[in-house]
């Protein structure tokens, strides 16, 4: 074998060999990996802000409620606490809200607010029906005096919806004045002065027939008071 057909023969071994290796590397599959470039968005998270709400309201409503003159406030509080109570309450019923017991809590403390602030609307209104009445109201008040003196000074006042007052002096004993008055503070006074001549007197005042003050003085000069009812 000459050396022409030696290099001839290791040329053909080399190419049949570069073949076989193309032919196997084509028989082997190349994994592709595919990249999503948009992947899906994370699911939402349900939330309760409408219940929260409901709830801070109802309880800062139903703390100002008993507070006379600041409970007004309460009023627009627990009403709003309601409204938003029963639409966290209802988005937890459709699963598009959680907290339920945060919607529920909410919604009892406001309706409990709106009760206190009721029973204050009331109060308000007997109370106010109360004094109108007792403005309205006339009374007749008796002032009487009595006692041995020959004679007395009187002087007496009497208020209401007006004050009026009176001087007599020199009267004789028994002695008595009837008058009437209205408003929403009613009373009224009498003072009793004896003369030189001395003696007793006692001042009685009467109120619709009831004993509302009486006081005695004796001697010269002496001073029976009954004010003060």
């Amino acid at each position: 074998m000459n050396a022409s057909t030696f290099a001839n023969d290791a040329t053909g071994a080399h190419s049949l060999l570069v073949s076989a290796a193309h032919q196997k590397r084509e028989r082997i599959p190349v994994s592709q990996t595919h990249y999503d470039q948009n992947p899906p968005a994370p699911a939402r998270q349900p939330s309760n802000g409408l219940g929260t709400t409901g709830f801070v309201l109802g309880l800062v409503g139903l703390v100002l409620s008993p507070i006379p003159f600041i409970g007004v406030v309460a009023w627009p509080l627990v009403v709003l606490g309601i409204i938003f109570s029963a639409i966290g309450f209802a988005r937890t019923r459709s699963g598009r809200a959680t907290n339920k017991g945060l919607s529920i809590a909410g919604l009892v403390l406001s309706v409990v607010g709106l009760g206190v602030c009721l029973v204050w609307v009331f109060i308000v209104n007997a109370a106010v029906e109360e004094v109108e009445e007792e403005a309205n109201r006339e009374v007749t008040i008796t002032y009487e005096v009595t006692g041995d003196a020959p004679a007395v000074d009187v002087d007496y006042t009497t208020y209401g919806d007006a004050v009026s007052s009176a001087q007599e002096t020199g009267v004789p004993l028994p002695w008595s004045k009837e008058v009437r008055t209205e408003g929403l503070v009613k009373g009224g006074s009498l003072l009793v002065t004896t003369g030189e001549q001395g003696g007793s007197a006692t001042c009685r005042v009467l109120v619709d027939g009831r004993e509302a003050q009486t006081a005695t003085a004796s001697g010269p000069f002496a001073m029976a008071d009954c004010s003060g009812f």
